[in-house]
């Protein structure tokens, strides 16, 4: 049977897997869905079509699969997917998706969100993302695994985040950061790669060597940015990484890529 504190609040509908620990003063709604080794500490609050996947462990005045907070939402009966092992921490708040961005908000596994950050509706957040204290997600953005978000950071409504990119703390982040991309400031601009994080996970010199000397031909200021995307594939078609890049500059965007100030360019 699931441990529930005798203070907590469960409908009877929720479906929980027999290894549950709700908490003390903990609500969870009818409509959601815990599954195996999930955890809320005390003063969770889970409501409407939320599913929470194993192991995954939530703290107090979590805030989760609450109405989007969108003028546009009229009630339609979207969900919220959060994956496996996942660090929720205080005061975070995800909520759901709408009709206006395909119906869901969807978090992968073992990610660590720290106190009050929130993700909006429509975010898909990927596997292995770090968000620092106070660090927001807007509508509809993307975040893509292994990306760090430093504390009140901020992120428009629509951005693409590549993988393994870093956000400084307090940027406010208005364009697509690239994959592997570092960006600092208010408003963000690329600073050069995350080296560091490039290194902690086991990238080899050679793919990093690859990956700088791509950075500099992409946002050399020779030519336009297509003849230089163009170049860059030509030239690293054989680097995965490099080709990744490539691929998320060339997709559709509505926001734009993410440059260096001229400074930083070299």
């Amino acid at each position: 049977m699931a441990a529930i504190h005798p203070t907590a609040i469960v409908d009877p509908a929720a479906k929980l897997a027999d290894d549950v620990s709700i908490g003390p003063y903990c609500v969870v709604g009818p409509e959601v869905s815990l599954a195996a080794r999930v955890e809320l500490v005390s003063h969770v609050v889970v409501a409407g079509r939320t599913s929470i996947g194993e192991g995954c462990r939530i703290f107090p005045f979590a805030s989760i699969g609450h109405q989007p907070q969108d003028l546009k939402f009229k009630g339609e009966p979207s969900t919220l997917v959060i994956g496996s092992n996942n660090l929720i921490r205080e005061h975070v708040t995800m909520n759901p998706g709408t009709a206006g961005g395909g119906m869901i908000t969807r978090v992968g596994d073992g990610c660590l969100f720290m106190m009050g950050s929130h993700v909006a509706h429509d975010c898909v957040v990927g596997d292995s993302v770090i968000m620092a204290n106070n660090a927001t997600l807007a509508g509809h953005v993307t975040v893509g695994e292994f990306a760090v978000l430093g504390g009140l950071s901020a992120v428009h409504q629509f951005v693409r985040i590549g993988r393994h990119a870093m956000i400084g703390g307090m940027s406010g982040v208005e364009t697509d950061i690239i994959p592997y991309g570092s960006v600092t400031g208010n408003r963000a601009h690329l600073s050069g790669l995350n080296l560091v994080g490039l290194k902690r996970r086991g990238f080899s010199r050679d793919q990093i060597h690859a990956l700088r000397n791509a950075y500099r031909l992409l946002f050399a200021p020779e030519g336009n940015l297509q003849e230089r995307i163009a170049d860059v594939a030509e030239q690293f078609e054989d680097q995965a990484a490099v080709m990744e890049i490539v691929e998320f500059m060339r997709a559709d965007t509505s926001r734009g890529i993410c440059q260096p100030l001229l400074a930083d360019a070299g």
